[in-house]
């Protein structure tokens, strides 16, 4: 018999999830190397038989493939799955975008690929400070009133900018880097949240692979993996971050667990820590990592465990971004 996720919910009257969400940004784009149609079909299948029902995605992810894949998927599953997706990080040329005038264009195009009707959760993808936010907000509020959305996210701002949304609309989700290797939400954008009863989603839980012990250096990736161009990956910082793992083995081995489990377990309990929801969304193409991946929300880690691993963030290789600028981080 399957066990099912617990849920939580996303901000104070925002929707029911589970307690870890599901990444489709590389389920069948090349970010991370070449794909499989039929296991990544397969893995949304087990997702949602393992109430994984928080599906995220975005307009830019492969310029739009991502959103138009889940299409069919949503259309056999629309009324169990929580349907998240962003505006506002276009290609290179286009840059962030957060014209409070194009973001019912931006909407109806995500709302076509996905063919759907309603966007459970719609994420202002990356902040433009040069855009005030009240007014980016004003506009996510009128696709609410209209009935395009059913509730307000926003990615990587810093704790003001999201007190200053909060304060237009009730945000339901902040989405954030967060994991082992990126604590850096944890002094300012972590603590507003609680506050304003305000849940996290963390991406990136698994340090894009590198807390799962799979990349002991960058010539383990795929020529056209893009993660060879950002700095935590480049000139050797790949093999120093998978050299900082000793510790997550250790605690691993003691309770018989995967290193992903561990680091997802201890992103779990950060709930506790902090006193919000915290729903991390690892992304896969495999059912069976997928399958793996659940199990942590059932692995209790000990105040020793969390004491052994609460140091590796500061001793990683190479930032977030090579222009920190485009995380909140950079801003505060």
């Amino acid at each position: 018999m399957t066990e099912r996720l617990n849920t939580v919910r996303l901000g104070a009257n925002g929707p029911l999830v589970g307690r870890q969400g599901f990444g489709a940004m590389a389920i069948n784009t090349e970010y991370y190397g070449a794909t499989d149609e039929q296991a990544a079909r397969a893995t949304l299948e087990r997702a949602l038989e393992l109430g994984v029902t928080l599906i995220d995605t975005a307009d830019t992810y492969g310029d739009g493939a991502n959103e138009r894949f889940l299409a069919p998927f949503l259309a056999d599953h629309r009324a169990e799955v929580v349907l998240a997706t962003k505006f506002g990080l276009g290609d290179r040329a286009a840059g962030i975008v957060n014209d409070p005038r194009r973001i019912r264009a931006f909407a109806e195009a995500s709302l076509e690929r996905l063919g759907v009707s309603h966007i459970d959760v719609y994420y202002m993808h990356r902040r433009d400070p040069a855009v005030p936010i009240e007014s980016v907000v004003e506009a996510m509020a009128e696709l609410v009133a209209d009935g395009l959305v059913g509730h307000l996210g926003l990615s990587e701002v810093t704790a003001p900018e999201l007190r200053a949304a909060h304060a237009v609309h009730p945000i339901a989700a902040v989405q954030s880097e967060w994991s082992l290797f990126s604590r850096d939400i944890e002094a300012q954008v972590v603590p507003a949240a609680a506050a304003l009863g305000v849940a996290l989603v963390a991406y990136s839980p698994l340090g894009r692979g590198v807390l799962t012990g799979a990349i002991p250096s960058a010539d383990h990736l795929d020529p056209a993996d893009y993660r060879r161009r950002m700095p935590r990956f480049a000139e050797g910082n790949a093999t120093r971050n998978h050299d900082l793992l000793a510790p997550l083995r250790t605690v691993a081995e003691a309770h018989a667990a995967s290193l992903a489990q561990v680091a997802l377990a201890w992103l779990h309990a950060r709930e506790a820590r902090f006193g919000l929801p915290v729903i991390p969304i690892p992304g896969t193409r495999s059912p069976a990592r997928l399958t793996e991946n659940t199990a942590a929300t059932r692995l209790t880690l000990t105040s020793e465990d969390e004491a052994l691993l609460n140091s590796l963030a500061t001793a990683v290789s190479g930032p977030r971004y090579a222009d920190m600028t485009f995380a909140s981080a950079g801003r505060e």
